[in-house]
């Protein structure tokens, strides 16, 4: 008993002294809870207070931005009230002004038909005047007024037809005075720019050779190897009693230029037969090929042309070993590529084309043994085959007047092509030669039955043959044509090729008395 009443006892104080602690919980956190509500209440009133300071400075500043935006608003009005009263002021004056002239105007006009009233009655009165001045000079002439103004016309036309006439002839000399002087200016300018050493071409080469063994062997057994070297080059070979060289003779350049470069190997090589030269010149020739283009290349360098096709500088090439009169026809076309530019360029025109044109003027004769044709023809087909402007394939085909000439290039090449020509030194054809040529082609035409007149012309390319009508037809003019052509191929020596034409007409003749 005495125990349980122990634990009753521990029990009941242990609820007094937890009752107790709770009461002292309870009392410290509502203390706590009335100084939070304390401060809170403080800290808002401060928010508050700051708030209302805040917005009380806010409606200060934009109360202030306001009243300014307000005061630059009325300053503008005043500004715009001021223009307008000025606007208005200018607008009554240039109203005034109006009115002012308007008043001038009027009077201006009523003055001015006065004027014409005037003038109206002055004109009537000098018209009256006119008539009778007329009627008295009618009288006077015994002319009727279209009479005399006829006369009059007539008598003006014929003075101003005189007066126009010598101006005409005045104006054509001075033209053709300062034409000349400038032609003069122009060809003097251009030929003192370029000027081309030129050497007469000679028709045989000579070969040094180290002893006069070597002609035996050159020669061979019973003349095989000099037979064998002249087959394969197409040239002659002269080995003479002259000591120390044999002579390679050939109107072909090309040829005797390779015939000679073979020669010098075979002796340098010092094995001479008939198989060995066939294979030294076969060698040479394509080395020749490979010349020949190093050659139209460098041409074509020195005249300032470039984009040429392959071929053609192969036929430049070729021009080297051609010769025309005894002249070089390369250097001959050089000179004429450079002469060309320098007056295309002192006329105005493109330079570079007129080289082009000069250089390519006689391409043909690097062609004429394998094509039909005269040069300028057959120039004229290779340029166009290979793409050539029209300016360059007219230059070749009319610098010798073969066709009619419209284009300034043309004209150019042909000038410079007979300046090269036609300077000292430039060819050995001399004029008793060239004369004698063509008295020769006129003789022989002259020969035929049925001729009675022959013209060489062209710096005789053509003869142009008329016969008799009523000896031969058209059938035996033909003939006759082709007779002509024979014997001129057949007796005469001359450079490229002549035309001949046969002209034939009959002619009846009828008088009326």
């Amino acid at each position: 008993m005495g125990v349980l009443f122990g634990l009753s006892m521990g029990l009941f104080g242990g609820f007094c002294a937890y009752g107790v602690v709770q009461r002292l919980r309870a009392k410290t956190a509502n203390e706590l809870a009335s100084r939070m509500i304390a401060d809170a209440e403080r800290e808002s009133k401060a928010i508050v207070q700051r708030g209302e300071v805040g917005s009380k400075a806010e409606i200060l500043h934009r109360r202030e931005l306001f009243e300014a935006e307000i005061d630059n608003l009325r300053k503008e009005l005043r500004d715009q009230e001021r223009r307008l009263e000025k606007r208005a002021d200018l607008l009554e004056q240039r109203q005034d002004l109006i009115i002012e002239r308007e008043r001038e105007t009027e009077a201006a006009r009523r003055a001015l038909s006065l004027e014409k009233e005037q003038v109206a009655l002055v004109g009537r009165q000098a018209a009256d005047l006119l008539k009778e001045q007329r009627e008295l000079l009618e009288r006077l002439s015994g002319l009727s007024g279209e009479q005399a103004r006829d006369q009059l016309l007539k008598a003006l036309d014929h003075e101003l037809t005189h007066e126009y006439g010598i101006l005409i002839l005045r104006r054509e000399a001075a033209f053709r005075d300062d034409a000349q002087r400038r032609a003069r200016e122009i060809l003097a300018t251009v030929i003192q720019r370029y000027a081309a050493p030129h050497t007469a071409e000679v028709t045989v080469s000579t070969v040094d050779i180290p002893n006069d063994e070597m002609k035996g062997r050159i020669i061979g057994r019973e003349g095989r190897n000099i037979r064998s070297f002249e087959k394969a080059t197409g040239v002659d070979l002269i080995v003479d009693d002259t000591p120390g060289l044999v002579v390679v003779s050939g109107s072909d350049n090309l040829r005797r230029e390779v015939a000679k470069l073979s020669l010098l190997k075979l002796i340098k090589d010092g094995r001479i037969h008939p198989s060995r030269i066939e294979e030294i010149v076969k060698e040479t020739q394509e080395e020749m090929e490979n010349h020949i283009r190093s050659v139209g290349e460098e041409a074509a360098r020195e005249a300032g042309i470039t984009g040429l096709h392959e071929t053609l500088i192969q036929y430049i090439g070729r021009l080297k070993f051609r010769t025309s009169y005894s002249q070089n026809v390369l250097r001959h076309s050089l000179e004429v590529a450079f002469l060309t530019g320098g007056m295309a360029e002192e006329l105005g025109l493109d330079g570079a084309l007129g080289r082009r044109c000069g250089l390519l003027h006689d391409i043909g004769k690097a062609a004429d043994h394998e094509m039909e044709g005269g040069h300028p023809t057959i120039g004229g087909q290779l340029l166009r085959r290979y793409g050539e402007r029209e300016e360059v394939v007219h230059a070749a085909e009319g610098h010798h007047d073969d066709l009619r000439i419209d284009m300034t290039y043309t004209v150019l090449v042909a000038a410079a092509d007979a300046i090269s020509a036609s300077r000292p030194g430039a060819r050995r054809d001399t004029l008793e030669k060239y004369v004698r040529r063509l008295e020769e082609l006129e003789a022989l035409a002259l020969g035929f039955p049925g001729v009675e007149q022959a013209y060489a012309i062209q710096a005789g390319r053509e003869v142009r043959v008329l016969v008799d009508g009523e000896l031969l037809d058209d059938a035996a003019s033909a003939t006759l044509c082709r007779d002509v052509a024979r014997a001129i191929q057949s007796q005469l020596n001359y450079p490229g090729e002549v035309k001949v034409t046969v002209v034939r007409e009959t002619r009846t003749v009828e008088f009326a008395r």
